[in-house]
């Protein structure tokens, strides 16, 4: 039975995430499977992928073919780093301790280059944040002052209007002359 380890899809429309599944090769994309190994969600930046490590090893062992997707999620992974050591160990090119030993050397160096991404994702959201931050202040700024200015001008309108209303009522009112017939 040819078995192939291929992604479930599962979600809504527009936000799909996948489960990593191992399959017969000729049952349909979301149809049935045979073992269930992890998850895959690539709507987080960077993608999330929750794998059973020893599963997925075997299953990669026992000769079951991936898909290209899988493939490069189980590569990221170090399934495949994790199966060319073991080959090593099994020639005799090295102990399994050796292998371990650059396994695990492989591995931190991946989380740190993970830490690293997630890190200068943040610092990059906080810096557009702050640079948005900035220029609604800028606005707020040129809004604040055309407010001003305009109330300044309704003020001296009043002010004038005030002082042209003063002016009439202090002003000496002329008696009439009779109107000439």
């Amino acid at each position: 039975m040819a078995t192939r380890i291929r992604l479930q899809r599962h979600g809504r429309k527009g936000y799909a995430f996948y489960g990593i599944v191992i399959a017969h090769s000729q049952a349909p994309r979301d149809g049935r499977f045979i073992e269930k190994i992890g998850t895959y969600n690539p709507n987080t930046n960077p993608a999330t992928v929750e794998l059973n490590f020893e599963r997925a090893l075997y299953w990669v062992m026992t000769g079951a073919q991936p898909t290209d997707t899988v493939r490069n999620i189980l590569s990221r992974e170090g399934v495949y780093m994790k199966k060319h050591l073991l080959g090593g160990v099994q020639k005799g090119a090295f102990d399994e301790a050796a292998a371990e030993a650059k396994f695990d050397a492989w591995k931190k160096s991946k989380t740190a280059a993970l830490a690293a991404a997630k890190t200068k994702a943040a610092d990059a959201k906080k810096e557009v944040s702050k640079a948005r931050l900035e220029a609604e202040k800028k606005v707020n700024e040129v809004k604040a002052k055309a407010l001003a200015e305009k109330k300044a001008a309704e003020e001296a309108a009043k002010a004038a209007e005030e002082a042209a209303a003063k002016a009439a009522e202090q002003a000496p009112t002329a008696p009439e002359a009779p109107a000439a017939e």
